[in-house]
């Protein structure tokens, strides 16, 4: 391991008991027994897609700073969510908020195409990095743009939605709603600080959607949200 600074004395030995770890006491304890999710979140190094001098707290249980008044989610927070949209090899993502690239990553291996957007350029630079070195860059396309106001997304519909950052209000995530195609899943945090309620919402109908919260939790807001959100197509 040549890692510059904090990371240096670790070797890729100490990373993979860092990563059983968080599998074990972690990711399971969180009813998190999905095998395709497993697999993918075993299968990767998450330090190599956090700065060297976070990358010792990359499979702790906790949020780290991406720079930018970001955070990197939670390793269970990405472990639920990915076992409640349940992506198919075959079904299209759309990620708001590509952030590390790890979620994107992760998305890239169970589904057939990830979109992803986020309005700091330097993420999508970052994460373009380390999903060439993973091969899976065919797999994914990257975007700068601001998802809180409107950007011109790449399809009209998504099997699977993620929204990385929260929704002060339900209402907020109507936009994003309607693209999911019938049958799409999308995973959303809605509320404030100190009370906030990950929820997964399943498009059932033309126009008709199923809600189901799934756990309690506190995440950064999507940047630049001050309003409801309005889209272009």
């Amino acid at each position: 391991m040549t890692d510059a600074g904090s990371a240096a004395t670790l070797d890729t030995t100490d990373y993979a008991l860092f990563r059983s770890n968080m599998i074990e006491q972690q990711i399971r304890p969180w009813d998190v027994l999905d095998p395709r999710v497993l697999d993918v979140l075993g299968g990767l190094w998450r330090h190599h897609f956090v700065a060297p001098d976070q990358q010792r707290l990359a499979y702790a249980d906790m949020e780290l700073p991406l720079g930018h008044g970001e955070h990197m989610l939670a390793p269970k927070v990405e472990g639920r969510l990915l076992q409640a949209l349940a992506p198919q090899a075959n079904e299209t993502v759309l990620e708001i908020g590509t952030g590390s690239g790890y979620l994107t990553a992760c998305l890239a291996l169970l589904a057939a195409q990830v979109d992803s957007v986020d309005n700091v350029a330097e993420f999508k630079h970052r994460a373009r990095g380390q999903l060439t070195a993973l091969g899976l860059l065919d797999r994914v396309e990257l975007r700068t743009g601001d998802a809180a106001h409107g950007w011109d997304h790449q399809r009209s519909q998504y099997d699977v939605i993620v929204v990385s950052g929260s929704l002060p209000k339900l209402e907020m995530a109507q936009p994003f709603e309607q693209l999911l195609a019938v049958g799409g899943r999308m995973f959303a945090v809605i509320g404030t600080a100190p009370a906030m309620h990950a929820m997964l919402i399943t498009r059932s109908g033309e126009q008709a959607f199923n809600r189901t919260g799934l756990f309690e939790t506190v995440l950064d807001p999507l940047r630049g949200l001050h309003a409801p959100a309005v889209f272009r197509l």
